[in-house]
């Protein structure tokens, strides 16, 4: 039977069977099944059945298009190199404009322009493209088919029971954020966040880029204070497996015609936001982003850079490990946390009155979510299991080694995570950890671009040979931070679901399939796969190693810090992958102290060194950084003005001379206090007073004192 009459045949069989949900043993078979109908795993269906397969595709929950038609509505490509994210999203999205230029309505965009314009549509628009996309395919669509049992015959997944129903196939993709069938199936995977000696990646670990609020995060018993997670920072370095925070995308209005008020929440308790109080009591913004959308709508999200916002830290943990039921209560209790905090922000007296009325204006969209009380059906899954696979994509294959040889994406959104902890401090306040802010080029605000190699996507081929994992693949948690985007997972779909289509053609291993082959595919369904002239190594041309380096050498990313930081490679050369900095353009009010890098070390042995800073002079830079270095007894402070360009031909300029303990801890501290301007760490350096000779000596005023 051919594969475009056993598609014909299959989809008339599933169509007649839609409503039978509640019958046992219903038995189905097709060249490729996709499980998760997530971006990834809807554009996987696709792409494979206009390959010639038949293709079903499978969703545990009763929403098609995860995220994408669940209120992300406010599409992110424009912090990526638009050029290069095309195939089944750029139709997606032309399809999208279509929609409302066929119903005589203006076009949100222009998706042929591949600007960094913000493209913007409406859920029910979203749901219908996707919809019609799938059916045009030939792609039978089946909902509320939870996966039950996979079953296998040494590596090859030979069929799965999902729901009351077994589905088997040739090649299976895995399309769920969670990577579900992939643990199902046998195949390695992690959780969390790696230590940063595990991939040698500096944003790895605990990351505290967020300002310490100076609030107590414990009750007058001692207790944990509601939304505060742990009063345990652990070491800095070390790895856990904490996620970052979910929330829901709310579609939201202020159009009296079309509001819906939002639920009360059951059982509210102003109590689990006695925190919350306390932040806004000692000056901390609370709230959460709005972006306009047609339609006089807008999209509710939470706020990277805020401290108390809609997402629920710590609150998706446990998310991948739970069942069907589990994950449930985990979604009710996410609702149950929005609509909380929604009735916080609107009348708890402790809000300021001018932002209780901004969002008591908002309600729900009653065009949207009819089904769901007009409420987003999509937690917002934002990382979840990954797949050990081939190949690992870690922060230096997004920095600094972006070429493959078998590359089936370019991806290029930043790499940026959302809080995974909130942490009373025993020292007294409370502080926001795991936020990574946007690694990204600094004048066009876009992402580096890199290649996805094809070995991301494929498991070791002992533990399964006919399984692809597009969404949950194979990356670290930094690496994550920058593909878990919409754009890279549905052109990754798109790709896993082509490759799944030429290997059930001839029912050999994935891991098998002759990648000249693959990529003469891809490019016909119109993926690019060559990095653009923007995506030069943010290090290819000034990165100086550190060890190759004379004397104590600290990179940034040996620092802690705290407060907002940056990080950037623009000015070259640097030291390692890059530098940090703190400050906005153009901002003329003085820092507070709240930004700080904190290094800590030992020196080998105890004598008079000289102290160096590498920075990136510009006449944006402040005068005058506070800088302490505190060794034992010695306590030493400098003021260095980092408008001053470094020596010709060097890498650091003197700081001054300072005296060092052996075998105590010294500690290093930059900061922001009274700064004007941003202020820059790349590395410190620390000479013995015999290897500095040749030094110049210090401007004036930045002598120790």
């Amino acid at each position: 039977m051919t594969p475009w009459i056993q598609r014909v045949v299959l989809t008339t069989v599933l169509i007649a069977s839609a409503g039978q949900r509640g019958t046992a043993g219903q038995e189905y078979d097709a060249d490729v099944i996709v499980y998760g109908a997530t971006p990834g795993g809807f554009c996987a269906a696709i792409a494979a059945a206009r390959e010639g397969a038949a293709v079903i595709l499978l969703e545990p929950t009763d929403h098609v298009g995860a995220m994408t038609t669940g209120g992300l509505s406010h599409c992110d490509s424009n912090q990526m190199v638009r050029s290069t994210v095309m195939g089944l999203f750029d139709e997606w999205h032309t399809r999208v404009v279509k929609d409302y230029a066929d119903r005589g309505l203006p076009a949100p965009y222009d998706p042929a322009v591949k600007d960094q314009s913000i493209w913007t549509f409406e859920p029910h628009v979203a749901m219908r493209v996707t919809r019609q996309m799938l059916e045009e395919a030939g792609v039978t669509t089946l909902t509320e088919r939870p996966l039950k049992r996979v079953v296998k015959d040494g590596p090859r997944i030979r069929s799965l029971v999902a729901g009351n129903d077994r589905f088997r196939g040739r090649v299976f993709v895995d399309g769920t954020y969670e990577g579900d069938l992939m643990a199902a199936a046998g195949v390695d995977w992690t959780i969390g966040r790696e230590g940063r000696e595990e991939y040698g990646e500096s944003l790895a670990g605990r990351q505290y880029p967020k300002a310490k609020m100076n609030v107590d995060g414990f009750d007058d018993e001692g207790a944990l204070l509601p939304l505060v997670t742990t009063d345990d920072p652990g070491p800095d370095a070390a790895g856990d497996r904490h996620v970052m925070t979910y929330s829901f995308r709310l579609c939201l209005t202020e159009d009296p015609d079309n509001r819906a008020p939002l639920p009360e929440p059951a059982r509210y308790d102003p109590a689990r936001f006695e925190v919350v109080r306390r932040a806004l009591q000692a000056g901390v913004p609370v709230g959460f982003d709005l972006y306009p959308l047609p339609g006089g709508k807008l999209d509710g999200n939470n706020s990277i850079g805020g401290q108390f916002s809609l997402g629920l830290v710590g609150g998706g943990d446990d998310w991948h490990a739970a069942d069907e039921a589990g994950r449930q209560q985990i979604w009710e209790a996410h609702k149950q946390y929005t609509l909380e905090f929604f009735r916080f922000l609107t009348t708890d007296p402790a809000v300021p009155a001018e932002v209780r009325n901004r969002y008591a204006r908002l309600g729900l969209c009653k065009d949207e979510f009819a089904g769901y009380g007009h409420f987003s059906p999509a937690l917002y899954v934002r990382e979840s299991r990954r797949m050990q696979g081939l190949y690992v994509i870690s922060q230096k294959d997004v920095l600094d080694s972006p070429r493959k040889d078998d590359p089936i994406a370019v991806s290029s959104f930043p790499i940026d995570s959302h809080d995974c902890r909130r942490l009373a401090l025993p020292d007294g306040g409370v502080i926001n950890e795991g936020t990574i802010f946007p690694v990204r080029r600094g004048k066009s605000r876009q992402g580096y671009a890199y290649h996805v190699p094809y070995r991301a996507i494929a498991p070791k081929p002992e533990q399964c040979d006919n399984l692809l994992v597009p969404v949950a693949l194979s990356c670290t948690h930094v690496g994550v931070s920058s593909l878990r985007i919409e754009g890279t997972w549905m052109i990754l779909g798109q790709s896993a679901g082509v490759a799944a289509a030429l290997t059930a053609e001839t029912d050999a291993a994935v891991q098998a399939l002759p990648y000249p082959k693959l990529r003469e595919r891809l490019l016909a369904q119109g993926q690019v796969l060559e990095l653009p002239d923007v995506s030069e190594l943010p290090s290819a041309t000034g990165s100086v190693a550190v060890e190759t380096l004379p004397g104590i050498v600290l990179d940034d990313a040996n620092a802690r810090l705290t407060g907002e930081w940056g990080r950037s490679t623009n000015f070259q050369p640097h030291v390692g992958s890059g530098y940090v900095f703190s400050g906005r353009p153009g901002d003329a009010t003085p820092g507070d102290g709240g930004a700080t890098a904190t290094f800590r070390f030992q020196a080998p042995q105890a004598g008079e060194y000289q102290f160096l800073m590498s920075y990136s002079a510009h006449e944006t830079r402040a005068a005058n950084v506070p800088v302490s270095v505190v060794s034992g007894s010695h306590k030493q402070e400098f003021a260095v003005d980092q408008t001053q360009p470094l020596p010709p031909g060097g890498q650091f300029r003197l700081v001054g001379a300072v005296r060092l303990e052996g075998g105590v801890e010294t500690t290093v501290t930059v900061s922001n206090r009274q700064t004007v301007g941003f202020v820059i760490v790349d590395a410190l350096q620390f000479l013995p007073k015999d290897q500095a000779a040749s030094q110049p000596t210090p401007p004036s005023g930045e002598a120790g004192r």
